[in-house]
């Protein structure tokens, strides 16, 4: 009779325990093994196990006063790996611009962009009918570690002309040109890449430090 009454723990015991098992043999925490086990035929996430970013205002403002110290343009804050694409940060600050620069069009291929304006104001046209379409060189910086392969042109056929001031946001789709035609005074804005392609090299936060802690390298 004794023996009976304790098989029953002794086997709920083991059923309980498969769980932790599985956990020990294949690194899997127990609540993600509990839930596969339990809704196997649900959506999956696209990032396993994948853990988030913060980026202070501190990290934000040290590029925007680096840009100024040293005369930068486009500056790579991070650049993210969230499964099924890459996400760039980017802190740009542009100065007063009467009229454009000849063949300063610019088009990506296979990069998004989201442009978050913090200061500033700029006349800025849109469209996807560049003219006198030319290929931006591969090695050119910005296209290895920012923004991927693209185009220069010297105008947008039909192109939209926006007035954009602190506050609003722009998104820019992968083959879109985008031309700044005016800045009254200066522009900078937060720019969000989206790489689903990963055609840019990822950035940590450590890379990030590392990178303000001397004067950036040179070049286009």
């Amino acid at each position: 009779m004794r023996s009976i009454i304790w098989r029953p723990v002794i086997w709920r015991s083991v059923i309980w325990s498969v769980p932790t098992i599985l956990c020990l043999m294949t690194g899997v925490p127990a609540q993600a093994a509990d839930q596969a086990r339990i809704n196997p035929t649900d959506p999956q996430p696209t990032c396993t196990m994948c853990p988030g970013t913060y980026i202070p205002l501190s990290e934000i403002d040290a590029y925007a006063d680096k840009a100024l110290a040293e005369k930068l343009l486009d500056q790579q804050v991070r650049d993210i790996d969230i499964g099924k694409a890459h996400i760039g940060i980017g802190r740009v600050h542009r100065g007063k611009l009467d009229k454009p620069a000849p063949d300063s069009v610019a088009e990506h291929d296979e990069i998004s962009e989201v442009y978050h304006v913090i200061s500033g104001s700029a006349t800025l046209v849109l469209g996807p009918d560049i003219v006198n379409r030319q290929r931006r060189p591969a090695t050119m910086r910005t296209v290895v570690e920012f923004n991927g392969p693209g185009n220069n042109g010297s105008d947008i056929r039909d192109g939209i002309a926006y007035e954009i001031k602190a506050g609003d946001v722009v998104v820019i789709p992968a083959g879109t040109g985008h031309w700044f035609t005016r800045i009254e005074d200066h522009i900078d804005y937060l720019m969000v890449r989206i790489d689903p392609d990963k055609v840019t090299p990822l950035k940590s936060g450590a890379q990030s430090k590392e990178y303000l802690s001397k004067p950036a390298k040179r070049g286009d």
